[in-house]
């Protein structure tokens, strides 16, 4: 005969047990999805609170500043990675552990940045007014020009005299979607991100503002080279290239890859 204590003590077990595993994955479940991240950040030296500091996940591609007391809110999960940056001092990049969504009003501080100056000296041509004489003092552009029959543009510019350059200038005309392959393809998820920055009030706010290209860099996870190689092969000019804001270059790569998409497909 079974003995219906037994049983009970069974279910009872099996019950508890059942429990226990539904609370770890939830646990695990609610980590993986993402906690909030309470912080504040500081003068490294004075300690006192930065108002108005830059802080983006750049793995969720989400931003916000800090209030009057320096402190922020922000979605993160573990492995995240931070992106603190305010005019004036060294960016910080960090690295997001369980310790810091554990313990609330983690600090983080910035260094501010030193600026030396030094001495410039202008040094103006010494011209006669006579155009044989004069030309000769005009500093020349080494970088080679190619005419190519055919092709609307009188010139195009290759950089150094050299063949990796007339080679790498040639495949940029004649085959586009090959060359902006190897600045694409090699990271779709990072280029993905594109639509997600343009997207978050923050870091379009924070991009309008700037024009080093550092935060755009650290979302997407390209140099300041690759930025300039995607935005020749699209077409855009040296001037917009060297003067736009970060937002409006963010705007043109995001153009440029949909258009890369669209000829991929």
């Amino acid at each position: 005969m079974v003995n219906p204590k037994s049983i009970y003590l069974t279910y009872f077990k099996k019950t508890i047990f059942l429990f226990i595993i539904i609370f770890c994955y939830g646990k695990i479940y609610s980590q993986e999805e993402g906690s909030k991240l309470i912080g504040i950040v500081e003068n490294e030296s004075s300690k006192k609170v930065m108002s108005g500091v830059h802080v983006i996940n750049t793995s969720k591609v989400i931003g916000v500043i800090t209030n009057n007391e320096g402190v922020f809110e922000l979605e993160v999960s573990p492995n995240d990675t931070l992106y603190i940056s305010y005019i004036g001092y060294k960016p910080l990049k960090i690295l997001v552990n369980n310790d810091m969504i554990k313990f609330k009003k983690t600090k983080f501080q910035l260094t501010e940045l030193a600026y030396a100056l030094e001495e410039v000296v202008v040094k103006p041509y010494q011209l006669t007014g006579y155009l044989e004489i004069d030309i000769k003092s005009v500093p020349i552009n080494p970088a080679g020009r190619y005419r190519i029959a055919g092709l609307p543009y009188s010139g195009y510019e290759a950089g150094n005299k050299n063949k990796s350059s007339i080679s790498k200038a040639l495949g940029a005309i004649f085959d586009p979607v090959d060359y902006l392959y190897n600045l694409f393809g090699k990271n779709p998820r990072q280029m993905k991100k594109i639509e997600k920055m343009k997207k978050d009030k923050e870091i379009k706010n924070l991009l309008a503002s700037k024009f080093d290209r550092v935060i755009i860099g650290q979302l997407l996870n390209v140099n300041l080279v690759e930025i300039e190689e995607i935005l020749i092969n699209c077409n855009y000019s040296n001037a917009f290239i060297k003067n736009a804001n970060d937002l409006q270059i963010l705007e043109a790569i995001s153009e440029c890859y949909n258009e890369y998409r669209v000829l991929n497909l």
